[in-house]
This record gives structure tokens, sequence and C-alpha cells, in this order.
């Protein structure tokens, strides 16, 4: 397995520092790792001083036949072993079947790599969804909310999903025993929401200061997937 996709149907719900934490924990385990983002919020969830110029949506644009090479050079080291591929330009936007074929292009090249973990998102674009659905894995991210699985509960690629990863907070009618009964999926790992996470996010430590919440989480996650020991393996 070496392209791992995290998605869920409605934006605010952790896809984005979870996809981070995830990368960051197998690149301490399981290293090197490759965290790609289709969203555009990494670069600040990492604590970079700026947004590079130039990223995925770049390769993207220039269609299904871009050399697989340009994404290497497209990469920024953010911690020893753990490199991101930013979103890059925003504005680069594709015709729809263009861009379908593109975003599956881009999926395949990704796996000639290391261990690839793709932050999808809301995958409303043509080419998220196309990256989703060539993923060799997807995990569904979701809170305990009614909203959340309702709309989730309507998004054709959940059955698609290897698993959930469900985001808990205090205060839910509903439970994580709920969400899959909802979804169908087995959960994978749960994510307390602790004021603790929040902090690394904004004072952008995560890649140095991994709350225990989202290491456990992430642990478990690498451990369903075999990927745990990667490293000490080799």
């Amino acid at each position: 397995m070496s392209l791992l996709a995290f998605w869920s149907p409605k934006g605010g719900s952790g896809t984005s520092v979870t996809a981070a934490a995830c990368a960051i924990h197998a690149a301490r385990r399981a290293g090197p790792v490759r965290l790609v983002d289709l969203c555009g919020d990494q670069p600040a969830i990492l604590g970079l001083g700026t947004d590079p110029e130039t990223g995925a949506a770049d390769w993207l644009a220039a269609g299904p036949a871009a050399p697989t090479d340009a994404l290497d050079r497209l990469g920024v080291e953010v911690v020893p072993g753990l490199a991101l591929l930013p979103r890059g330009r925003p504005g680069s936007v594709l015709e729809p079947a263009a861009a379908a074929e593109a975003g599956a292009a881009l999926a395949v090249a990704l796996r000639a790599g290391p261990l690839t973990i793709v932050d999808v998102g809301v995958p409303d674009a043509p080419g998220a969804r196309a990256v989703l659905e060539v993923a060799d894995v997807s995990m569904l991210v979701v809170r305990e909310c009614y909203l959340a699985l309702r709309r989730a509960a309507a998004a054709p690629l959940v059955g698609r999903s290897f698993g959930l990863v469900v985001l808990q907070e205090p205060g839910r009618a509903l439970g994580p025993a709920d969400v899959a009964q909802v979804l169908g999926r087995p959960v994978t790992a749960r994510v307390p929401v602790r004021s603790a996470v929040a902090r690394a996010v904004d004072a952008g430590v995560l890649p140095t200061r991994l709350p225990e919440p989202l290491a456990r989480a992430s642990e478990q996650i690498l451990r369903q997937l075999g990927l745990a020991s990667r490293r000490t393996a080799a």
C-alpha cells in the first residue's frame, strides 16, 4: 500500500489536521513520507512561513501527460523524512473531463514513490474525486454530528472507504457506534477533540510536538494498514 487518502463530505471535520498528523507520525515510524495537499491548508497546519506558489494544482493543470519526476521537484521538506507537495495556485482550474483524467494520472504517479498521504478534503472537484477513487486506501474523517452523518450517508464514495476516523466532541448525543452503524464502515481510529490539538495547530508546532490524541489515532491507522513498523522491519 503506497497511497492513502483522507477525505470528508463536509468541511470543518478535521480532515487536514488528521492527514497531517498521520503523515508526521508515519514519517517517524515508517518514513520517508510524502504529504499531498489538495485543499491548501497544510502549509499553515505544518507551520511553514509562506504558502508555496507551485504544487499539485500546477501539475494537474499541465494535464495527464505531465512528467512524474516533476512532482518530486515541487516537494518541500517539512521535517526530516516528511515532504509536502503543496496545493500550489488555487486558480489552476481545468475542464471537468480533463480534471478527472489528470486527477487519476496524479494518483497513479504518486504511487511511484514513498508512502504518500493525500489530504483530499471535500472531494468536490473532479480531480480530487479521481485521486480518491484511485487511492489504494481511503479514510473517511467525520465528526459525531448529525449534519455530518447526513452528508456522509449520501456520499457515494463512503462504500469505498477502508474505515472511519471519528472526531469525538464532548456533549454529543451520537457516539462512534452510531457513526459506524449509519455509514456501514468500521471505526479505525477515534480522535478526542482537545484544546492541546488546537494550540499545537495554531502555534505551527504540529510536526515537532504532535499531541498525544493525534499520535495515538495515527498509530491505530498505521497498524490497521500494516505500516506502523515498516522502518524497523527495513
